[in-house]
């Protein structure tokens, strides 16, 4: 165990002297001249490192950088440089004292460390990358989707021969301006400009910045071992809404001119952010050389007067709208005075003030904003106003296998054009940029390019124009058809859409076969051939005339349709031209080949076809007839289990009902209909009189549902005491014999019947509101006794239908109040308060024992008596 620990706290020592403090850095060589050897050159290496003032682990005095040099093409090692750090090392921090009224004031704090050491190397065609890989940035950057342990790869190129065939180059050194004020949400200014000792061309853009060393290996170029034999760049693992090209959202953009980065700052944090700048010498790139920094963006707020737009020309209009720069929440008001000499009416108090300018020339435009506890501020812009500058440009060419042309189409109102920056946006090379005005580029390969051509006005215009480029393998050719027809005794006029030169054959039968659109007369069939050259580019295509004597044309049979129906006229013919009559009744051109027609009445249409001078006729005839009748007759209502006839007219040859299940008599006019449930019958009716669409009625045969008469269960009753019957299933009811009744057109009439009678047979008929009726019957018997319970003696529950069942008999009961039965042991083994129902013999589904068992019955008779019965009864198996 303290061999392990021993082992876990080396490992921990060890990373924490490599703790993440790198905040960028640049790596850049000035060349001193011819080397020591025949063809070389010494250049003098330097890595500017940047490290957060309160980072923690290995110092800049403690850093070893051993530069890496690569072959540039294929990345193999050709040799490698320690460079010693020179003294002092300054640090750079923010001066927030300079920042008027400002809230949560950041600190923004970096050291600088510079290494530096020279070395030979030998003039080569594909020239060298320089590259020192490190681990690790500061923790937690915000626009990484892993966000700790993350290294760098700081990266320079030394162009070769193949790219700069004569002369030498230094990069270009960018600018130690990394301290300014980034608030969140806020609009900023970062300066990222450089210079470039050789006067080369700049210009810049946002790039992807490099993954390095990692924790485990975090500096591979502190010895000879460490450095790879091959180098890799890979990119950072940018997390969403994040991009080497967009690092800090897309409210913020770099100026390609300037270097200058502005936009609305994302939400507090820190960013890595790498811009790339591209040396341009005569009109063709050079270099790429690369910054790598991360920037702190600050949770803060302050008010401050940035006139925008910034010192510069404005050359759309004289009309100009302002905002301040800072979007503080603490200013209270604002004053601008745009500088027009000789005039009070130039000043405003709104935030966002639009003026116009009476003249074009320079103005001094001044901005005063006043925030809480009297702090104020003051900026002046220098803004000049020359209107009338629009940029433009076209070109010539399609294919790669020569050059395109490109031409300058800008227009300015004052002052003259006096720079062109053309890039033609060929990503497979750096050369793909120019500077003169109407240059010329050869791509590698096809596919579309986004182009654009950037110029300046010695008024100090500045604008951009992209247009996209459509870069093929041929020149562009294009032929409206490549089959047609023509009569023998015709003329045809080919046509071809390109540019270039065209050449037509084969030569025989052809007016102006060197032009885009030749004259052919061919006597017989004839392929002809088209080629156009374009700068040495040459696309072809051939197109068929197909040539005829005479021409045909056949209209089709004739035919009939429904009245009110529309029929598609569709001749078979070869000519080229057509032309109907009558042209009444047609939809769409009489000219057209295939036409719709919608006659009214029978109509005989003639067809004029005409190929040339060719030409035939034809005709159809189009019989108009009317559509057949259909009449299923009225709609009707049935009881349940009854029918009713149906009566149906028509005008046709045939028809047929559905559904035919329910009906007797289908095949006839008047079939019987007998459905068990509402029925829509369908009568279709067809003709062979010329209209074959059949056409339809509907009869609808509503069946009222099936009554449910119940006129109770049979029960008795006790001589000279009233029973209530209780009838159930309709709306209305009458019992017959009306024998005892109180009311024999109630539901639930009373019944008295006296001794002499035995029992009687009630019959009850229930109907509803439809009229349909049902019938039920009732018997009661009459006891001679008083009201009393009945029960048996014994039961036999073996399920033979007879005896199976324990009940209790009420005569002359109103109802049942309870019905027990116990066992031998006093235990409840059956209860119910429901006449007619009665025990099974078993208890929980299981069978009991032959043998006694005690009941106990109570009820209440129709006058409100009580009456209790208690006995035994014996259940034999």
């Amino acid at each position: 165990m303290k061999k392990l620990s021993i082992l876990l706290i080396t490992i921990f020592s060890f990373l924490q002297t490599f703790a993440s403090h790198i905040a960028g850095g640049e790596l850049f060589y000035e060349y001193i001249g011819q080397g020591n050897s025949t063809n070389t050159n010494k250049y003098r290496v330097t890595m500017r490192l940047f490290r957060d003032c309160h980072s923690i682990g290995q110092t800049l005095q403690t850093e070893r950088v051993v530069i890496g040099i690569y072959r540039t093409s294929g990345l193999t090692l050709y040799s490698k440089i320690e460079l010693a750090l020179q003294s002092p090392t300054p640090s750079i921090q923010l001066n927030t004292n300079a920042i008027p009224c400002l809230v949560n004031a950041p600190e923004v704090c970096f050291q600088i460390g510079v290494f530096t050491g020279t070395i030979d190397l030998p003039s080569t065609a594909d020239g060298f990358t320089l590259s020192w890989v490190r681990c690790c940035r500061i923790e937690n950057i915000g626009n990484l989707e892993t966000t700790t342990g993350i290294g760098g790869t700081f990266v320079t190129k030394i162009p070769g021969q193949g790219i700069l065939p004569s002369g030498n180059n230094s990069s270009p050194q960018f600018l130690i301006k990394d301290t300014a004020l980034v608030c969140q949400n806020k609009n900023f200014i970062l300066d990222f400009g450089a210079t470039d000792s050789d006067g080369d061309q700049l210009t810049y853009s946002f790039c992807d910045a490099y993954s390095g060393g990692t924790s485990t290996n975090p500096n591979p170029g502190t010895s000879p071992a460490g450095i790879p034999s091959s180098l890799s760049l890979n990119s950072l693992p940018y997390g969403a809404g994040f991009s080497g090209q967009s690092p800090l959202g897309a409210s913020v953009k770099i100026n390609p001119q300037t270097g200058k980065i502005t936009g609305v700052a994302p939400a507090a944090g820190r960013y890595v952010i790498n811009v790339c700048v591209t040396e341009s010498r005569n009109g063709v790139a050079i270099n790429e050389h690369r910054k790598d920094f991360i920037l702190q963006v600050g949770d803060c707020d302050y008010t401050a007067a940035e006139p925008v737009p910034f010192t510069g020309a404005y050359c759309k209009d004289f009309k100009v709208t302002f905002s301040n720069n800072s979007s503080s929440s603490n200013i209270q008001s604002y004053f601008w005075d745009f500088g027009v000499t000789g005039s009070i009416a130039d000043t405003s108090s709104s935030a966002q003030p639009t003026f116009t300018f009476p003249d074009t020339g320079s103005y001094k435009v001044k901005l005063i904003v006043r925030a809480a506890a009297g702090c104020v501020d003051t900026g002046i812009t220098t803004l000049s106003v020359y209107p009338g500058f629009k940029p433009d440009f076209d070109f010539t060419g399609s294919c790669f296998q020569a050059p395109f042309n490109f031409n300058d189409k800008s227009t300015v109102t004052y002052g003259a054009i006096n720079s062109w920056r053309w890039n033609f946006g060929d990503v497979s090379t750096a050369a793909d940029t120019s500077r003169i005005k109407n240059p010329t580029y050869q791509y590698s390969d096809t596919g579309r390019r986004s182009v654009s051509l950037t110029v300046t006005s010695t008024k100090g215009c500045t604008e951009t124009i992209t247009k996209t480029v459509a870069v093929t393998d041929k020149p562009f050719l294009s032929l409206p058809f490549k089959d047609t027809l023509i009569c023998s005794i015709d003329t045809l006029q080919l046509k071809a859409e390109g540019t270039g030169s065209f050449v037509w054959k084969p030569a025989n039968n052809i007016i102006n076969p060197n032009s885009a659109n030749p004259l052919v007369y061919p006597k017989a069939t004839t392929t002809y051939a088209v080629t156009v050259t374009e700068n040495g580019c040459v696309a072809s295509d051939t197109v068929r005339v197909n040539v005829l004597s005479f021409i045909n044309v056949n209209a089709g049979a004739d035919t009939s349709i429904c009245i009110a129906d529309s029929f598609l006229l569709r001749p078979l013919s070869q000519a080229l031209q057509y032309q109907w009559t009558p042209t009444s009744q047609l939809s769409g051109s009489s000219n057209s080949k295939n036409v719709v027609a919608k006659p009214t009445t029978t109509t005989t249409y003639v067809v004029t076809a005409n190929l040339g001078k060719c030409q035939a006729r034809d005709s159809i005839k189009v019989v108009v007839a009317p559509y057949p009748v259909a009449k299923a007759g009225v709609d009707a209502a049935i009881c349940f289990g009854d029918q009713v006839p149906l009566a149906a007219t028509i005008t046709g040859s045939s028809f047929r009902w559905s559904p035919a299940n329910s009906l007797a008599n289908e095949t006839t006019l008047t079939p019987i209909a007998k459905p068990s449930q509402t029925t829509a019958y369908i009568l279709a009716v067809s003709d062979t009189l010329g209209c074959a669409k059949p056409v339809y009625d509907t009869v609808m045969v509503k069946v009222i549902p099936k009554i449910n008469a119940f006129a109770g269960n049979d029960t008795s009753i006790v001589a000279n005491q009233p029973l209530q019957l209780n009838a159930t299933g309709g709306s209305t009811y009458l019992w017959s014999p009306s024998t005892g009744m109180n009311n024999p057109s109630i539901a639930n009439p009373t019944v008295t019947l006296g001794a002499s009678y035995d029992s009687i047979l009630y019959r009850v008929r229930v109907g509803v509101p439809e009229g349909c009726v049902q019938e039920d019957e009732v018997k009661v018997k009459v006891f001679k006794t008083g009201p009393d319970i009945f029960v048996p003696t014994a039961f036999t529950p073996n399920h033979d239908g007879k005896n199976d069942y324990f009940k209790p008999i009420a005569v002359g009961m109103k109802g049942l109040s309870s019905f027990k039965v116990f066992n031998r042991w006093g235990q409840l083994v059956y209860s119910s308060s429901v006449i007619d129902l009665g025990w099974d013999g078993t208890l929980g589904g299981k069978e009991q024992a032959p043998g006694t068992y005690v009941f106990l019955a109570e009820g209440t008779d129709y006058l409100g008596k009580t009456v209790f019965k208690k006995g035994t009864v014996i259940l034999i198996r």
